[in-house]
Parts: C-alpha cells; sequence; structure tokens
C-alpha cells in the first residue's frame, strides 16, 4: 500500500490559502530539495478541485527547463477529487469524483508508489480526519495571516504526530515533516 504524503506552504497561525504571500520570501533551493525528496517517491498526485484548476495553468505549459518540478507534475497521473468538475484537460489527469474514504483508500492501494498532495485545504482536511494523511510536509512561513483557511481547524479533532523532519533556511521558512504517531 503506498503513502500520501501533504505538501502545504503554512503561515505561522496555520492558514493555508493560496500562497501568494509567500512570494516576498522567495525560494530558497533548498526547499525545493525537500519538495523533490518527497515527489521523487510519488507515483500519483491526488488534488482538489481549486487546487487542479490553479495547477493546470501554472505548471502545464512548464518545462524542466523552466522548473525541475515540470515533468514530475506533468507527467505523473493527477487523481482530482471533485463533485463538479466534469473534464479534466491537463494530460494524465482522471477525476475520481466527490470525496470519499474508501476510493482514497483503494487509490494508495492501485497507485504503484506513494501519492503527492499539495494544497487542496478541503481534501487534506477530510484526509487528516479520516487517518488518510501517511506524511505532513509543512513549510512554515514567519508571518501571520490573521484569517484565512486553516490547515487544522477549531473543531478538528486532536492528534498527535511524530517529528520525521526538520530543516530552516535562510529566508526563514522552517520545514516539518511529520507523520502520524503509531
Amino acid at each position: 500500500m503506498g503513502a500520501i504524503h501533504v505538501h502545504e506552504f503554512m503561515s505561522l497561525d496555520g492558514v493555508i490559502d493560496a500562497p501568494t504571500w509567500t512570494f516576498d520570501y522567495g525560494f530558497d533551493p533548498q526547499m525545493g530539495d525537500a519538495i523533490g525528496a518527497v515527489t521523487e517517491r510519488c507515483r500519483g498526485i491526488l488534488l482538489g478541485r481549486t487546487t487542479y484548476e490553479m495547477f493546470e495553468p501554472a505548471w502545464s505549459t512548464r518545462t524542466v527547463e523552466d522548473d525541475p518540478g515540470a515533468p514530475f507534475f506533468n507527467d505523473t497521473t493527477k487523481y482530482i477529487v471533485s463533485s463538479t468538475l466534469t473534464t479534466a484537460t491537463w494530460r494524465n489527469s482522471e477525476i475520481i469524483g466527490p470525496y470519499d474514504r474508501d476510493a482514497i483508500r483503494r487509490l494508495k492501494d492501485e497507485v504503484d508508489g506513494d501519492i503527492y498532495t499539495s494544497g487542496s485545504g478541503t481534501l487534506v482536511r477530510a484526509m487528516l480526519a479520516d487517518g488518510l494523511v501517511d506524511g505532513l510536509h509543512l513549510f512554515v512561513y514567519p508571518l501571520t495571516r490573521g484569517s484565512g483557511p486553516r490547515l487544522f481547524p477549531e473543531e478538528a479533532a486532536p492528534g498527535n504526530l511524530s517529528l520525521a523532519a526538520c530543516e530552516s533556511y535562510g529566508n526563514g521558512v522552517v520545514y516539518l515533516a511529520y507523520r502520524p504517531q503509531a
């Protein structure tokens, strides 16, 4: 069975909305290395509709010369969780329908390797609540947003995680990798 690895850009107060607020900090090359270490073992990408619709125009025309992550995003099969999307135009994309924890469990069994998820807040919160996330990879930025969608909303059930890795970067961003506590 494969594992689901979630990657998020997050503010200190837990906000994970569209990360345009990260631009002021730049992208330290070591951050790309950390993301690459996660994506290199993944053979599927699982996205919510909103993130899919943001990623498609951003990634579908990029080449490896533009960004070393482009082949992963363009060549890897993308599974989109949506009850409203009817057509997926980005190559190697498949709509799997509305969120269904059993369908996600089957996907973990069927994909020959791990699965990468980025953004997709609604999907990620549901998968966290259902115990489907095997790795949580957070890039925490040194600012607070005050408001916005949070990774862990107030009504989320308490839970414990184990720290698997941590790094800090020259731009003030901290990378924290967690896995469910056994």
